[in-house]
């Protein structure tokens, strides 16, 4: 176990269940400063997020203005946790989503993420990433989404629209399991594509 000894002043304390706790933005803020960094920014778009709890569409539990209030605390760690959140994507989809894009970042891949696309027909579609200029998206495949025969069915027919759109020519998918036990190879498989579209790409 590894404790930390820092200060807190009485507004970032709260109490839930009798028991006297830091509250969402010093709690995230202490997360940032501690890492690890993949953990902490998990958290960070998760709370930033809206969420659907039981059916139940939630607001977020803070906003990036009270987070970045939480960390302007004069504390160790409090530079390198102002860099990490400056990685956060609010709009993140699920934590495989979150840990691949800090995956690609960490290679120097720049990908757009969540972006919205029209589709034959006119109806919305988001993509968890796009490489616009090499029309190249990525998909990351959770678990749950694919329960049902109806979810599996739905998920095809979302794919074959998105095939259809002009701004993608390749589209690559991976699970969660890809993600957070290969992805190495998901990093060789993103540029092998780009290079496809890169003549004279270097990879390296």
């Amino acid at each position: 176990m590894r404790v930390h000894r820092i200060p807190l002043a009485d507004v970032d304390v709260v109490r839930r269940s009798g028991l006297r706790v830091t509250d969402v933005p010093r709690t995230l803020a202490d997360l940032l400063r501690a890492g690890p960094r993949d953990d902490a920014l998990v958290a960070v778009e998760s709370a930033l997020n809206y969420r659907t709890v039981g059916g139940v569409r939630r607001a977020p539990l803070t906003t990036p203005a009270s987070l970045s209030l939480a960390l302007d605390a004069p504390l160790r760690g409090a530079a390198r946790a102002r860099d990490w959140m400056a990685l956060a994507d609010r709009n993140s989809g699920s934590p495989a989503e979150t840990v691949a894009r800090l995956r690609m970042f960490d290679a120097g891949l720049r990908p757009e993420s969540q972006v919205e696309l029209r589709v034959p027909g006119g109806r919305r579609r988001y993509l968890d990433f796009l490489f616009r200029a090499e029309g190249l998206a990525v998909e990351i495949e959770g678990y749950a989404y694919h329960g049902t025969r109806e979810s599996h069915r739905r998920d095809i027919a979302r794919f074959n629209e998105i095939l259809q759109c002009a701004e993608v020519r390749n589209l690559l998918r991976f699970t969660a399991m890809d993600v957070f036990r290969r992805p190495a190879r998901i990093i060789e498989e993103i540029r092998a594509a780009l290079a496809l579209k890169r003549p004279g790409l270097q990879l390296g």
